[in-house]
């Protein structure tokens, strides 16, 4: 088959939505007889180095750089326009203008993304239904199964939403670092029992329960790795002793950091889910169970889909600042449980690379192409009504807030 993979953000950037998407083409590219990537390419870049990121031939979005949303608009205004959008067979896209786009003008579409969108912007929800029960759209991609559900309920046809949960670089941990060695060459006491995050540190990751974990857990050091600067978080651990503020770190040196972990901390939250909407099984996650390192997380819906308490990982009750401070004593002074929980995790984590995200995206698609077209689906009397309803709370929590992602608790029902 030939793809047209469409991505609507400059690259290369260091986002996770580029590592997704941009890995999972570069992945597929093998499945593929022709394949394009159409994406802005940044100013600080060229053609040349994201078709060598990317391992397929670019295809430079007519668009602007900035503002993002005139750029997305222009990139699937213009990807129409494109040869390589009349050759490909199908059109591989996260973003839902691109997707529109694309089926308006005769093409076939396959949607790749993490967000339930029919609970973050309600006010979308009938025309989601419609897109994705069109006849040329093949399916959806979700990467989680908590994402699959609310597309379920929207009255999608299951057949048309496949669960393929996200990946990681095994290369990554091609010459891992023993512990000792690692947290010198960070320069931590090789005593010293470490608990190590990384990722955003923001307000929106559920960070502020670690912070105060730490404070009632003295004898162990936390690094937090990945800061932008001064916010709140670094500002609610400035008094905190045993708290280290770790800078955003490149591959290599993030790599040292992973390695110098007694422990590997996913904070128990249902903040990032419920609350901010902003994260569904964060990409780390899967980066952590081939570490070879014990990890740490809540027993949240999203990220039980794949870590399993006991198993391959500590799962505490999220939002529970005791069973967290229990699970980080247990991890630290236990070496059995934790080796045992390590070693679960490395051997589960080659079910989640990137080579296999790619081929179980590729043989779901190869069956969509040849099925026969789903049903029509099921809108009904109680979809429109969730429709209205939740509408009506998306214009108030927007008129109130100028957010645009309305968090799931706030929807009817939500605790």
């Amino acid at each position: 088959m030939r793809i047209l993979f469409a991505f609507e953000n400059p690259l290369p950037n260091a986002e996770a939505d580029a590592e997704v998407f941009v890995t999972t083409a570069k992945y597929l590219r093998p499945f593929t007889a022709s394949s394009w990537l159409h994406a802005p390419v940044a100013e600080t870049s060229t053609v040349e180095a994201v078709s060598t990121l990317a391992g397929m031939e670019i295809v430079r979005a007519w668009a602007p750089l900035a503002p993002a949303a005139l750029r997305h608009f222009c990139a699937g205004l213009t990807i129409v326009l494109r040869s390589a959008f009349r050759q490909a067979d199908l059109v591989y896209t996260r973003n839902l203008w691109v997707a529109f786009m694309s089926l308006l003008f005769g093409q076939r579409v396959v949607f790749d993304h993490y967000r339930p969108w029919p609970d973050q912007i309600p006010p979308l929800q009938y025309f989601l239904y419609r897109m994705f029960c069109h006849r040329r759209f093949l399916g959806s991609i979700c990467h989680s199964e908590y994402t699959r559900q609310k597309y379920i309920e929207l009255g999608v046809p299951s057949e048309k939403l496949h669960c393929v949960h996200n990946g990681f670089e095994p290369a990554r941990f091609a010459a891992p670092i023993h512990i000792a060695e690692a947290k010198t060459l960070i320069g931590v006491p090789v005593e010293a029992k470490t608990i190590v995050y990384t990722g955003r540190i923001n307000h929106k990751k559920g960070l502020e329960l670690v912070v105060e974990a730490a404070k009632r857990l003295p004898d162990l050091t936390f690094l937090l790795v990945g800061s932008y600067g001064e916010g709140p978080i670094e500002r609610l651990a400035a008094g905190v002793p045993n708290i280290r503020i770790i800078p955003w770190q490149s591959e290599p040196e993030l790599s040292r950091y992973v390695f110098a972990a007694d422990v590997l901390l996913i904070p128990p939250s249902l903040s990032p889910l419920a609350k901010f909407g902003s994260t569904v099984l964060p990409l780390k996650l899967f980066f952590y169970l081939g570490s070879g390192r014990p990890i740490l997380a809540g027993n949240t819906p999203d990220v039980a889909e794949v870590l399993k308490a006991g198993e391959t990982a500590y799962l505490c009750p999220p939002d529970s600042l005791d069973t967290l401070l229990e699970g980080l004593t247990r991890l630290t002074s236990e070496p059995d449980l934790a080796q045992h929980l390590a070693a679960n995790a490395a051997a589960d984590s080659h079910n989640f690379t990137w080579g296999a995200r790619a081929a179980k995206i590729a043989a779901i698609v190869a069956a969509w192409r040849q099925g026969a077209p789903a049903g029509q689906g099921g809108w009904g009397a109680e979809q429109s009504r969730i429709w209205r309803t939740e509408s009506r709370r998306w214009f108030v929590h927007f008129a109130r807030t100028r957010a645009v992602i309305l968090p799931p608790e706030a929807a009817p029902g939500a605790e």
